[in-house]
């Protein structure tokens, strides 16, 4: 693949999502990526639904990286995943704090043998402390984290429904800041030609991006009013043709609300008495919401409705499910959706490259590997001979699960 960090060597340990999103994300900027899967593999490459006998969810964040697959409990199978660790600028690990270590993998043994590799490590709370040990996965980290918290407290009393959030925000955080952090620690060899250890904690990248942590942090009652928070709070609506949308203001706060006055040419709603305060708007909150509603299917159509809210500076979004948003114009112009080979001559529809670069040309991504797919081809390259290839296959060091129908078929 070509792109920023063509030439970038990678070694990704990981598995699930934290990790293999962040190696993923290197891959996609161009960086050479080889996976080192154990013979029991990556757990989500079980995780439904298949396609043609492959996971999707698997194939979402491995796309694009080779594949090797070595047993680290056979004697000396250490020595070829160190051969990969000499030849990389970057690892990247989701293990336990300090699983890597019993097998002479972590940062100070591979640093020794290779100054200038880059190392990082994704757990949920970091590689020291108390709590440095715990078994972590986004649900319980984001428990931790005051995220789930907000979500139960804040969003459901404002329209009475109780919900958690079915996606893993701390594991794709933290895969994203960790990619950052790849990036800097990339720039600072430059300088310094030396690399270092990279500890990103999930906990601490939910507390990071969390753009309320000002308030929640301090634990104690703001007094803000209610609708205070605006394009957070929001107001749902139904479109003239029955379009379910959000309207990113609320119509209970005070700095919000006289927007919907100018969109609906309705100043005179400012003096009604169930309406002056911020207060009294919410505990009128569905006499107000009606008024605005019944304004909304006076028009002809959405795009008309939402013209005459974008004047008065309210965005709008439509509730769509994602195959509705990729079959919009917007996503067909953006490339938003990719067709990646399922290995037996169709395709998976997987999300596009989130960037477009003015000098530098995104390839495709390949098609996910099998694993131990690339055992060969990697090791040729760092310079095993082909006796000993054969060797560490025989004894076990490295193994391989590649159905006989995908090797006529369309590959890597």
């Amino acid at each position: 693949m070509s792109g920023p960090l063509s030439g970038i060597k990678v070694v990704d340990f990981s598995r699930v999502l934290a990790g293999p999103l962040c190696a993923r994300t290197l891959a996609d900027l161009g960086a050479e990526v080889v996976k080192i899967e154990p013979p029991r593999p990556d757990v989500t490459r079980v995780a439904f639904p298949f396609v043609d006998g492959m996971s999707g969810y698997y194939a979402q964040q491995n796309s694009g990286k080779r594949n090797v697959s070595i047993d680290l409990n056979v004697p000396n199978a250490r020595e070829l995943a160190l051969r990969l660790c000499d030849d990389a600028d970057i690892v990247v690990e989701n293990f336990r704090a300090g699983t890597l270590k019993t097998f002479g993998l972590d940062y100070e043994s591979l640093s020794r043998r290779n100054p200038r590799l880059i190392y990082v490590s994704i757990t949920g709370y970091g590689q020291r402390g108390p709590w440095a040990s715990r078994m972590a996965y986004a649900p319980t980290v984001q428990a931790e984290a005051g995220f789930t918290h907000r979500t139960l407290t804040h969003f459901n009393n404002f329209d009475g429904r109780t919900r958690t959030d079915a996606l893993s925000h701390a594991d794709v955080y933290a895969g994203l800041q960790a990619s950052i952090a790849v990036l800097a620690a990339l720039r600072k060899r430059e300088v310094t030609g030396r690399g270092q250890h990279i500890d990103v904690a999930m906990a601490a990248v939910l507390l990071s991006i969390n753009e309320r942590a000002h308030i929640d942090i301090a634990g104690v009652d703001t007094g803000a009013e209610p609708g205070a928070l605006g394009a957070a709070e929001g107001s749902h609506f139904v479109g003239p043709g029955g379009e379910e949308f959000v309207a990113a203001q609320s119509i209970i706060g005070s700095m919000t609300f006289p927007n919907y006055l100018r969109a609906m040419r309705r100043p005179d709603l400012l003096q009604d008495p169930r309406f002056a305060t911020a207060q009294q708007r919410l505990q009128n909150y569905d006499a107000l919401h009606s008024i605005i509603q019944t304004w909304m299917f006076s028009f002809r159509d959405l795009k008309s409705l939402d013209a005459q809210l974008d004047e008065a500076k309210i965005a709008i979004g439509q509730i769509r499910t994602l195959e509705e948003l990729a079959n919009t114009e917007w996503a067909q112009q953006w490339g938003a959706v990719q067709e990646v080979p399922d290995r037996r001559g169709g395709t998976y529809k997987l999300h596009g490259y989130p960037w477009h670069f003015s000098d530098e040309t995104l390839g495709r991504r390949p098609a996910p590997a099998f694993r131990g797919e690339h055992n060969v081809e990697v090791f040729r390259e760092v310079g095993l001979s082909e006796d000993e290839i054969q060797h560490a296959i025989s004894s076990g060091m490295l193994l391989s699960a590649v159905p006989a129908t995908a090797e006529i078929a369309v590959g890597n």
